[in-house]
């Protein structure tokens, strides 16, 4: 029987594949067969896998241009991985493809690898875990090459990634010395010769060795075939000549990046742009050149995507050259492009603030650091130096807030009942003509519902939508009825606010005398009929003598402690002495008076107007010659010496009365000095030694009406954020005046506390000296004394270092015969969690009628 030919062929193909696929023969065909399919195969899929991952990895990663930019384009996470897990599920493929290429082709005949593919296998799976951040077990990848296949035609670049590996495990040096032994042993050149010298350049760096740096960027920006990294070695250069100070290097190799133009990414030329700009010479260069270099750049659409950065370079000029206006226009324009680089919105919003602080606008300044700090990084450097910033602008935020509003109230109370209704008149006129733009804009809205709704109806005019046609027809904006109903809301709740950031701030809304007038919270209250009533506005202005008065006192307050803050935390003397003299004019409360003149003295001596300051000198020695004031102007050695009776020598004194529990001495002349000091900075302090000391007295009632007092009083001062923090978070963990059940068979600690009704002077004293010493005479015990105030009638003398229910209350039997007729005092045993019960609430006589708990004596 005749055989086809083509089932011949076919069979002896079948035998020829089945013989090469053995991985056990040396033969020509095993190794060529098992070549092929390694790199046709796995490995070219892997390699393909390893690109998109290298891919979404340049993708996701954010260069920061205001440091120096590092070699490798690479974002480091902080984040663990647990085994088995990966960052990104290509690198795993590509590690898969590597690991199924050397399980199957590999051709290992007397312990020597024959498949010419195996190296570069062993390379993938190095690259892949190194780009997944597994950076020992790239290195064992990477050194297996080196051990395994030494003749191997990817031998230097086994060697160099191994270096890029070492160097992500913070082993700078030891890259440095093999990078530089491999550059020395062999001639590498092209992409071999240029990954290893910007290796090395990265190695120095890290070191801090900038100068060796440069010198390996030029040797490898040469050296490379790719003009993506040719462009950002050179742009790097330029960052390290900049760190160095040499401008002029700098600018060179900035000049090198933009002459590349199209061939890099355009982020590199418009960075090398804005670093040249950033280099000007203000004093010696041509301005005029460099405003028309930045507005062709600004100009040039292909760079519409940098205007974020374009647009500040362009503020800093400005503000460079004393334009000021122009300069916030770009700040501003900057920060309406939503730039991603958070550094760079930081620096727009904080040179903002700069601004206005120097301005002495400090409303405004606050709202741009508060800003600023939402760009920044929480608890970095940056972040805690503007908060620092910030917070002292609190205060002068909060007292100027205070000071505007009831100016305004008093200017209103003032008017006649004309005038009143002249300013409420035109007021409502205001409000009739913003009504009417409103009603306008929703008969827009109505007509233009209507003509959606038309044209949605006609056919071939459907909007492009997703997901099932309910879905599209449910989705909010496809609706035009809801959206204007949203508009509408949104102007009801907000009012007409621009698209800017920071729309929320107050000071945001329509400017004019709605906004800044007192009467626009009544706004949101006021029904349709009283919107446009005169009297309406005119009810609500105060008329008792009471109210006006609290009102002007507050006011004063406020004038008070903004002259102070400006004079002595931001140094604006102009400014305080403008605060104080409104004060002085506007019959002020006694307490204030003296202390404002002093402060005008003392500010009027700064700014040199001699003139000033003796008339204010004099006015305080002839009026109040028994004054402390009069008496350091009298004898001025007296303000660098301490003064005894200066508010902090007093807050002293009385502290370390405090600590000798002498409550209510402190309470008394905290009270005293209250009065005295009254605006002065002492106060808050006083106010809350006053309150801890009524708390040791009275208990937790008390306390916690005293320590309310002061967290409202005093809320922007230290002591009033204190007295918060106790009110928010300790307080409500002192609710509790239950007792815990005192057991035999609990080890705790107890108390043996003799108490003292309305004792004599000095009998606690001679009371503790004598216990004192019958404590010393009992054994197997280590006991000592204290006193403890418990109320204002009450002492108590205690007993440390029992830890035994029986003991405690049969204490007087631990006692010699000798020592129990020197104690004779009666006394009651108990707990230390419940001894803090009774001193906190003060139910020392609950506690006595539970249970067994009574006095022995």
């Amino acid at each position: 029987m005749k055989i086809p030919f083509k089932a011949t062929l076919v069979f002896a193909c079948s035998i020829l594949l089945l013989v090469s696929c053995s991985r056990k023969k040396d033969k020509f065909i095993n190794r060529n067969f098992h070549a092929v399919t390694a790199e046709f195969n796995a490995l070219y899929n892997g390699y393909n896998a390893l690109e998109a991952g290298k891919s979404s990895l340049n993708d996701s990663y954010q260069d920061n241009y205001w440091d120096v930019l590092p070699i490798e384009r690479m974002q480091i996470s902080e984040e663990v991985m647990l085994p088995g897990q990966s960052k990104n599920e290509n690198f795993t493929t590509a590690e898969e493809k590597a690991v199924k290429a050397i399980q199957k082709h590999s051709i290992t005949v007397e312990g020597k690898e024959k498949n010419p593919q195996m190296d570069e296998a062993y390379l993938l799976l190095g690259k892949a875990r190194y780009f997944d951040q597994r950076f020992v077990p790239a290195l064992e990848a990477f050194n297996y090459i080196l051990y395994k296949y030494p003749a191997s035609d990817k031998i230097n670049q086994a060697k160099i990634w191994r270096e890029k590996t070492n160097m992500r495990l913070d082993n700078d040096e030891l890259a440095i010395k093999n990078l530089k032994r491999l550059l020395k042993q062999e001639e590498l050149e092209g992409q071999d010769l240029a990954d290893a010298t910007s290796m090395l350049a990265q190695a120095y760096l890290n070191t801090k060795s900038v100068d060796s740096a440069i010198t390996q960027l030029e040797i490898a920006s040469n050296a490379t075939k790719n003009d993506d990294e040719r462009g950002r070695y050179k742009f790097i250069q330029g960052q390290l000549y900049n760190e160095l100070g040499e401008k002029d290097s700098a600018n060179l190799a900035f000049d090198q990046v933009i002459e590349l133009n199209r061939k890099t990414p355009r982020i590199y030329m418009i960075s090398a742009h804005i670093e040249k700009i950033k280099n000007f010479d203000y004093e010696k260069g041509n301005k005029f050149e460099l405003l028309e270099l930045i507005t062709e750049l600004e100009e040039n659409r292909e760079n519409r995507p940098f205007l974020d950065k374009i647009y500040h370079q362009k503020a800093v000029y400005y503000l460079q050259n004393k334009s000021d206006t122009l300069a916030i226009t770009y700040f501003n324009k900057s920060l309406r492009t939503n730039s991603p680089d958070k550094i760079l919105r930081a620096k727009n919003y904080e040179t903002l603030g700069d601004m206005n602080f120097d301005k002495s606008i400090y409303q405004e300044a606050g709202n741009y650091y508060d800003s600023t700090m939402t760009s920044l990084v929480l608890n970095s450097k940056p972040y805690r130096i503007i908060k620092r910033k910030r917070d002292n602008l609190e205060d002068v935020i909060y007292y100027e807030a205070i000071a505007k509003v009831n100016d305004s109230i008093l200017n209103l109370v003032n008017l006649t009942e004309d005038e009143r209704i002249a300013y409420f008149d035109g007021f409502i006129e205001k409000l009739k003509i913003k009504a009417e733009k409103e009603k306008e804009k929703a008969e827009a809205a109505e007509r233009n519902t209507g003509l959606v709704t038309v044209n949605n109806n006609l056919a071939g005019n459907q909007p492009v939508r997703t997901g099932t046609p309910t879905q599209a027809a449910m989705f909010y904006f496809y609706n035009p009825t809801t959206v204007a109903y949203g508009k509408n809301e949104f102007v009801k709740i907000w009012g007409d606010r621009a698209l800017e950031d920071n729309w929320r701030w107050s000071n945001k809304g329509n400017s004019g005398a709605i906004n800044n007038s007192p009467v626009s919270n009544l706004l949101v209250t006021a029904s349709e009929d009283e919107l446009f009533d005169p009297q309406f506005y005119m009810s609500k202005i105060p008329s008792e003598a009471k109210e006006i008065d609290s009102i002007s006192k507050e006011r004063n307050y406020a004038y008070y402690q903004l002259g102070l803050i400006y004079k002595e935390k931001f140094k604006e003397y102009e400014l305080a002495k403008s605060k104080f003299q409104n004060l002085l004019n506007s019959n002020p409360e006694d307490r204030l008076i003296l202390p404002s003149k002093y402060n005008l003295y003392k500010i009027y001596e700064l700014l040199g107007e001699d003139a000033e300051a003796a008339i204010a000198k004099t006015d305080i020695v002839s009026n109040y010659p028994e004054s402390r004031y009069a008496t350091i102007l009298n004898n001025p050695e007296l303000a660098s010496a301490k003064d005894e009776n200066s508010p902090e020598s007093l807050y002293e004194a009385l502290y370390q009365k405090f600590e000798k529990q002498e409550y209510v001495e402190v309470i008394s002349k905290c009270e005293e000095y209250i009065k005295t000091f009254d605006g002065e900075p002492i106060v808050p302090k006083l106010e809350l030694l006053k309150a801890t000391s009524i708390g040791r007295l009275y208990g937790l009632e008390a306390y916690a009406k005293a320590i309310n007092y002061v967290a409202i009083t005093f809320a922007n001062t230290p002591e009033g954020k204190q007295a918060q923090e106790i009110e928010t978070n300790v307080l409500p963990r002192l609710t509790s005046s239950e007792f815990i059940q005192e057991n035999d068979s609990i080890t705790d600690n107890y108390k043996v506390i003799f108490k003292f009704e309305n004792p004599k002077q000095d009998q606690v004293a001679s009371f503790q000296k004598t216990l004192d010493e019958v404590l010393k005479n009992i054994k197997y015990y280590a006991l000592n004394s204290s006193v403890d105030v418990y109320d204002p009638n009450t002492t108590f003398v205690l007993v440390h270092g029992l830890k035994n229910a029986q003991v405690a209350k049969t204490f007087n039997q631990l006692l010699t015969k000798e020592d129990k007729k020197k104690i004779k005092e009666p006394y009651f045993a108990i707990t230390s969690a419940n001894y803090q019960t009774i001193q906190i609430h003060k139910n020392l006589d609950a506690y006595l009628n539970t249970g067994n708990n009574t006095i022995n004596k």
